[in-house]
């Protein structure tokens, strides 16, 4: 599984022309699924995710967690994350898992978050959507287990 998380004051995300994802300050995720993710992977990273702590305390420095701040989550499913661009220009996405492998792993994912205490919202998985956001810092950070 690969995370790129993106740490925003508002993200939403929109399907068809209406909204069905919504946040405010927290973090705007993209999640990557491979064929050989599983159950385990998905708790160490949603553990990591919602204890990382690069939101400013009163010193401006990186110390405080969503739970600190009240933060959200944003949660997309992107199976371009395992793009494979080694040959040509063309990326290959045979490293990404196919969708009934990969939609129960999202869906877990987002219920492992949940019992952080966090309030997560989502995109639909294998829809086309459209992500917008303003960015915090900008700070973005990849994770992958």
């Amino acid at each position: 599984m690969k995370l790129v998380i993106q740490r925003v004051k508002k993200a939403k995300v929109d399907v068809e022309e209406k909204t069905v994802g919504k946040i405010g300050k927290g973090f705007l995720v993209f999640v990557g699924i491979t064929h050989t993710d599983t159950k385990e992977e998905a708790d160490f990273l949603a553990k990591k995710l919602c204890n990382l702590r690069v939101f400013e305390d009163n010193d401006n420095k990186m110390n405080l967690a969503l739970k600190d701040v009240k933060g959200e989550l944003l949660i997309i499913s992107q199976f371009t994350l395992y793009a494979n661009t080694k040959d040509g220009n063309r990326p290959s996405f045979t490293d990404a898992a196919k969708s009934e492998v990969a939609e129960p792993l999202y869906e877990y994912f987002l219920e492992k978050c949940r019992e952080y205490g966090i309030k997560v919202e989502k995109g639909i998985f294998g829809a086309d959507m459209q992500v917008s956001l303003l960015n915090d810092g900008p700070v973005t950070i990849i994770i992958e287990k």
